[in-house]
């Protein structure tokens, strides 16, 4: 993994991005596999992947490193477990556009749970995206009130909650390592997956799409954005982050033909500006008190 560290923070980061966009895409692929297969067998590839990949990285000192995490790491790693089941879930159940613009607003849910749990001031920019956002939730979700995405809609919250939640355990807690979470995270979401399923056989087509998910999607998505995210300013991960938003629905309409309605496209551009205006101010931020990064 040594040829990763030498590729810029930015790029891993967008790469990331890129593979972890396809996630709507490749649920929305599957034929005839329920919800809970589908995350048993994605997870089942996804802690393959981060096996190798702790192995590779830590080599004798993997299970030092977990141990070490502590009960931050272990509950740190349930919750982005929950996060991924919720992730499945929300896909399965409404459009992948609304999903993920649903997720951008993980930054907003962190600067209100800052305020609250850490006593972090709301600055002005802060306070106007978060009620730009709420308006663009209120004209994108409104417009679903009677399409039956509903459910989906509402477990898609999920997600942006329990990584705002786990942000603020990496803060309270900043040894905690995130790639050991990851593993943890992966074994609470198969279990959920296996526990939920009244079977877990799939179709072989159903497999490679499960496989796609967990190795290429999800497994390599997420370790560049670990390795990228340690050489790269925090709000300019946020910014490049953005690249899965505008990706997801893209390949849905592209290979599905999934298309977002009207109110659904300007109420998502409305909270990707929201995100964006608050990530510039971050970036303004931490260049300010880091000016030699």
């Amino acid at each position: 993994m040594n040829f990763l560290s030498k590729i810029p923070g930015p790029l891993l980061i967008f790469f990331g991005a890129f593979c972890l966009s396809f996630g709507g895409l490749i649920v929305k692929s599957f034929e005839g596999s329920t919800l809970w297969q589908i995350l048993f067998w994605r997870q089942v590839f996804f802690i393959i992947v981060v096996t190798i990949f702790l192995i590779v990285t830590y080599k004798r000192e993997v299970f030092k490193k977990i141990y070490v995490s502590g009960v931050p790491g272990l509950i740190g790693g349930i919750i982005l477990g929950i996060g991924f089941s919720s992730y499945v879930f929300a896909m399965y159940n409404t459009t992948v556009a609304n999903t993920n613009f649903i997720i951008q607003t993980q930054t907003i849910f962190l600067a209100i749970f800052g305020y609250f749990f850490l006593k972090e001031k709301i600055s002005k920019i802060t306070l106007a995206s978060i009620i730009l956002a709420i308006s663009g939730l209120i004209l994108m979700l409104g417009n679903t009130l009677s399409s039956g995405q509903m459910s989906g809609n509402i477990v898609a919250f999920v997600m942006p909650i329990t990584f705002a939640t786990l942000i603020l355990i990496v803060r309270r807690y900043p040894h905690v390592d995130m790639v050991p979470l990851q593993l943890i995270a992966g074994i609470v979401a198969m279990i959920i997956g296996f526990l939920a399923s009244t079977k877990i056989s799939i179709s072989l087509n159903d497999m490679f799409l499960a496989f796609l998910s967990g190795t290429f999607q999800i497994g390599l998505g997420f370790i560049l954005i670990t390795i990228g995210a340690r050489k790269t300013l925090s709000a300019m991960v946020g910014i490049i982050m953005l690249t899965e938003a505008i990706l997801g629905p893209l390949w849905a309409w592209l290979f599905v033909n999934e298309n977002p309605s009207f109110y659904v496209l300007i109420g998502g551009s409305i909270i990707i500006f929201a995100v964006f205006l608050q990530f510039v101010s971050s970036f303004t931020k931490e260049n300010k008190y880091n000016p030699q990064s």
